[in-house]
């Protein structure tokens, strides 16, 4: 139940030319306490509720569990979620053996395109494309239950 993920802003919009998937996102947040973090999400017709533990130092790795409810009974916690709704376009893109998710958000974090990559091991290598930009990885304020609180918009 270990996440090891890196995290990169996105320089281009060139990803959506390669995604094979896209799907609406909209996610609250029960708790944003970052000692445990619950998340309640609508990803299309799915609900899912997810529980994130601290980040390690680096930022590379974070406890993650996560299932799927009920997509009524998500869009009856969102009701009940903290101020800040996240909304985002989740696209998809294969490079090499790794997949990227790359999420284009709307509303108060409009602007702001974030680009995440699972690995097996912190040591994993992957392919970087060309509209992969700097790396945020660790950079809390990127977190969406942060981007929830502190909006890409107000940044400026």
């Amino acid at each position: 139940m270990i996440e090891i993920e890196r995290k990169f802003l996105v320089k281009s919009t060139a990803f959506k030319a390669e995604a094979y998937k896209q799907t609406r996102i909209i996610q609250g947040f029960l708790n944003t306490d970052k000692a445990r973090t619950v998340r309640v999400r609508l990803k299309g017709e799915q609900g899912f509720i997810t529980v994130k533990g601290p980040s390690s130092s680096d930022g590379l790795e974070r406890f993650e569990w996560e299932r799927e409810i009920a997509k009524n009974e998500a869009e009856a916690l969102l009701k009940i979620c903290e101020e800040g709704v996240i909304d985002k376009t989740r696209y998809e893109v294969k490079a090499g053996k790794h997949t990227f998710e790359i999420d284009e958000f709307y509303g108060d974090n409009e602007g702001l395109i974030v680009a995440e990559v699972e690995l097996v091991t912190k040591e994993d290598q992957f392919i970087k494309p060309e509209w992969l930009g700097t790396e945020v990885t660790g950079d809390v304020k990127y977190y969406n239950s942060q981007l929830s609180k502190h909006a890409f918009k107000l940044w400026k």
